[in-house]
């Protein structure tokens, strides 16, 4: 089985939504009888991955090429990728694409459909109503005229949770749709982190009750309930202090800050920027509740990661995760900054039940989400379309 994966950019700016490509790209290039190439771009935000071009780079379960690209109001463009497509799409069983609104895919659904090799589309949350609606007049002539009649032309369109399957019934697209989630590597949750990493490089957090947010600083990441909600628990429970670990690609982080500024808890938040590796992890170690305030979501890895360090978590609605709320495994409130609030405050006053609550979340992802786990069902999706086909 010859697999192409193809995704805009990898860069680490980009978040749970590059690492997630990767990572199952692992995790299904381990299996036996399967060969996974991926080919991307090297943006990185505002910058570019230092990375050799239009070469095989071989990893240990899979190949990956880089192509340039040029910019254009936003819009990655590569002409060199869009040619290599048309040139080796057929030496596939299968093209699997991530994310939408991307002039980068384009092409591979026209060499798909013109060399007949089928495809599999991961919207990646991006066909929510929130992100629908978010710039919504630059999207929409692109929406109708580029990005529908390839979703409407896809063998199967992937999503990460049966919620936002419910949520893009409205769009009426043809193609099938199958529910895969994210996952986690099992090897960095089975033993937790040293937190004294975390303290010494923000020690003035040592000692404190730590909330977690875990993301983008983006507006979609609902950081202005997560401020309304935490002015008013830091009211009521001065020894808390929010951690924000996130890269701002966008300069929106200003904007958070006002957010906070505003709510009148500014000095109890600590703005870490990206933090990845041992630091990352200790994070997570070190915190005492995970927080994910987000208006919309794929499935966020960020959520599972922080469930399987063994936090109660607070998540909204937007996160797209039910099964958390059925296995009674995180809150899982509106989203809305009271309910936020009340979920945390649930959490503060009772921290015996708080950590009942993160020992059944540790569990439930454990047993559910780590990649293997994923990778056999995903093997199981790409069978079913190639001999289909």
């Amino acid at each position: 089985m010859n697999i192409l994966t193809l995704v805009p950019a990898l860069g680490t700016v980009y978040g749970g939504p590059s690492k997630s490509v990767i990572e199952l790209a692992q995790a299904v290039g381990s299996q036996q009888d399967v060969s996974l190439d991926i080919v991307t771009t090297n943006a990185n935000g505002s910058n570019k991955l230092d990375v050799p071009l239009n070469t095989w780079i071989s990893e240990k379960y899979y190949r990956i090429k880089y192509f340039s690209y040029s910019k254009l109001n936003n819009y990655v463009f590569s002409w060199s990728l869009s040619k290599w497509l048309f040139q080796h799409i057929a030496d596939y069983d299968l093209v699997h694409t991530n994310a939408i609104f991307s002039p980068i895919n384009i092409p591979a659904y026209w060499a798909c459909q013109q060399q007949q090799i089928p495809y599999l589309i991961t919207p990646r949350g991006m066909l929510e109503p929130w992100a629908l609606s978010y710039k919504a007049r630059k999207k929409h002539f692109y929406y109708i005229l580029l990005e529908k009649p390839a979703l409407q032309k896809a063998n199967v369109i992937q999503m990460l949770a049966s919620s936002e399957a419910e949520r893009v019934k409205h769009l009426n697209l043809k193609s099938p749709l199958v529910i895969v989630p994210n996952g986690i590597e099992r090897q960095y949750f089975e033993t937790l982190a040293n937190s004294e990493i975390f303290y010494q490089q923000f020690p003035h957090t040592r000692n404190k009750t730590l909330i977690l947010f875990l993301g983008r600083i983006d507006p979609k990441k609902g950081l202005d309930l997560l401020a309304k909600a935490f002015g008013q628990i830091h009211f009521q429970y001065p020894q808390t202090h929010l951690v924000v670990a996130g890269p701002d690609n966008i300069g929106f982080l200003p904007t958070a800050q006002n957010y906070f500024s505003k709510a009148g808890c500014l000095e109890a938040v600590t703005f870490t920027g990206m933090l990845t590796g041992s630091l990352k992890y200790a994070a997570l170690a070190a915190a005492n509740i995970y927080v994910a305030p987000s208006y919309s979501e794929g499935f966020s890895m960020s959520v599972l990661e922080g469930m399987a360090s063994g936090l109660p978590c607070v998540i909204t609605t937007g996160c797209n995760f039910p099964e958390a709320a059925k296995a009674d495994a995180a809150y899982v409130v509106d989203i809305n900054a009271d309910d936020i609030a009340q979920a945390l405050i649930e959490y503060l006053k009772a921290p015996k039940q708080a950590k009942e609550m993160g020992i059944r979340a540790r569990q439930f992802v454990l047993e559910n989400y780590t990649w293997d786990t994923i990778a056999t069902k995903m093997i199981e999706v790409y069978t079913s379309i190639i001999d289909k086909n």
